[in-house]
């Protein structure tokens, strides 16, 4: 008699936990965030309180326990607010995006009973540095890079001690091997890591836009500009061979617009009366040149 009314009991028990109920869960949470300046992690914890809809069991375990374990939220960084120095802050509807964070995918929340959330993130010492793409990158014959590399982000902020810091002065992808390129490429790389000092971003994106190219070749005469009146400059020698690399296929030829010159504020500022050319009215299309010679020697004459 006694074990059949024990049985019933703990059936009816089960049977009633298992039901859910409302009730006011109360979870502490540390919080994540990148913030430029201070650590990534708050030094503090934030109690927030809602009143959820879940099962009997965990409303049980919820209101039995002594203490909890906080939990750690990683918050968007548009979704932390300052309030001046080190304090931070989370109020209002941003909070919703991070239900399940805070109460577990069990439990639907009906209504906050806690506002705003106050985290604290320390200062720490920090720099920004550039980031340099490692690898190496083999084109196709005829193919080649049509515009400079992209990294996003091109930069991060590094913390740590000074002492570390001072010796960073750029942080490196792992490597990229790229071998017959002949189309643009695209991917992410992971950021190498430096010992005894953190990262704001573990990676980063790259961007290598390439084009066919046809080379067109030369012989122009040189040009003397921005020389003063009553100054005359003679070039040596006066003409020289101009290289394009040019996208496919060349619509027009670029040699009827552009200009071969040596500038004389560069020969002014010469020591030793020696010059690099110049181009200028370079048609779009041309991916870049080289000039034969790359040096020119310059003489002011009366």
């Amino acid at each position: 008699m006694l074990t059949s009314f024990l049985l019933a009991c703990v059936t009816w028990l089960l049977s009633n936990l298992s039901r859910d109920y409302s009730g006011v869960i109360t979870v502490p949470v540390v919080a994540e965030c990148n913030i430029q300046g201070h650590s990534n992690v708050s030094s503090n914890s934030a109690t927030v309180s809602a009143r959820c809809r879940t099962s009997g069991f965990r409303l049980l375990r919820e209101n039995t326990r002594r203490s909890r374990r906080p939990v750690r939220v990683h918050f968007q960084r548009a979704d932390i607010r300052s309030g001046g120095g080190d304090r931070f802050f989370i109020a209002g509807n941003a909070k919703n995006n991070y239900l399940e964070e805070f109460f577990g995918d069990e439990a639907s929340v009906e209504a906050f009973v806690s506002d705003t959330l106050f985290f604290v993130f320390p200062f720490e010492n920090n720099k920004t540095v550039p980031v340099e793409l490692s690898g190496d990158i083999l084109y196709r014959s005829q193919y080649m890079p049509s515009g400079p590399i992209r990294l996003v982000p091109d930069s991060v902020t590094v913390y740590g001690d000074k002492t570390r810091l001072d010796n960073v002065d750029h942080v490196s992808t792992v490597p990229v091997n790229l071998d017959d390129v002949h189309e643009s490429q695209h991917g992410a790389l992971r950021l190498r890591s430096v010992k005894g000092v953190r990262m704001s971003e573990g990676e980063v994106s790259y961007e290598i836009p390439v084009a066919r190219f046809v080379e067109l070749r030369a012989t122009l005469p040189v040009s003397v500009l921005n020389a003063p009146a009553g100054h005359q400059l003679q070039v040596f020698p006066s003409q020289a061979d101009v290289v394009l690399h040019c996208t496919f296929p060349v619509v027009r030829d670029p040699f009827d617009s552009i200009q071969l010159y040596v500038d004389y504020g560069d020969f002014a500022s010469s020591l030793s009366g020696r010059c690099i050319p110049r181009i200028r009215n370079l048609p779009s299309g041309v991916l870049d040149f080289r000039v034969v010679p790359e040096i020119f020697d310059c003489i002011e004459t009366d």
